[in-house]
């Protein structure tokens, strides 16, 4: 399955990519980049999608088989680039991926979105999930095959591969090892199509877990 992974230089992207190896292209905006991508048996493509046209990215998009968004703002970034990176790259690649006629589109959330922000907190944090939460809007109301995936708080630790994944789950700690491996595995089966997941360590195999959805 030809996936298409933006944010292609993210740490849960390049897990991915070793995982669909030749079968991945990431998507990256910095040159340095792409030799870390191409590492792990990925095809590397230079695009940033804060400055990219829907012509320019649909173009890189056509004839893939699915999208993964793993893009965001990352540590040390504000309130502004939550919105153009968390927001609004995602959801320029859903038109994207609607104008190559790509239906499959895996959207990387956070647990925290579909909700405001407590008042009060960070206002940094406020503003990512604040984009989180109108980025699920915006794919919740495609035509595409969508799956919104949203992890708990991630760790380097080495995956598991037994995860606690549902529409609800409680809050919790999850390896990014084994957040990639679901999304290969939501690919692989074509599963989750229309649900908001929810994602932490648990007790159940990731296949399992996948074939235990509702």
């Amino acid at each position: 399955m030809r996936t298409i992974i933006a944010g292609g230089h993210g740490k849960i992207a390049l897990r991915l990519e070793r995982l669909l190896g030749g079968d991945a292209t990431g998507l990256v905006r910095n040159p340095a980049h792409v030799a870390d991508v191409e590492a792990t048996g990925a095809r590397a493509v230079l695009c940033d999608l804060e400055r990219a046209s829907v012509a320019e990215i649909a173009d890189i998009l056509r004839g893939a088989d699915a999208v993964v968004f793993a893009a965001g703002a990352g540590p040390g970034s504000g309130p502004a680039r939550k919105d153009t990176v968390d927001r609004g790259a995602s959801v320029l690649l859903a038109d994207a991926a609607e104008r190559a006629g790509v239906r499959r589109f895996v959207q990387i959330s956070s647990m925290g979105a579909g909700r405001p922000p407590e008042p009060g907190g960070d206002e940094v944090w406020a503003a990512y999930i604040t984009a989180k939460t109108e980025a699920e809007h915006d794919l919740t109301r495609r035509s595409l095959d969508w799956t919104i995936l949203r992890p708990g708080a991630l760790t380097d630790d080495p995956g598991t591969g037994l995860v606690l994944l549902d529409l609800e789950v409680p809050r919790g700690r999850v390896p990014r090892d084994d957040v990639a491996a679901v999304i290969a595995a939501l690919l692989r089966q074509r599963a989750g199509l229309g649900q908001v997941l929810e994602l932490v360590s648990g007790g159940t195999p990731i296949d399992e877990a996948i074939t235990a959805l509702p």
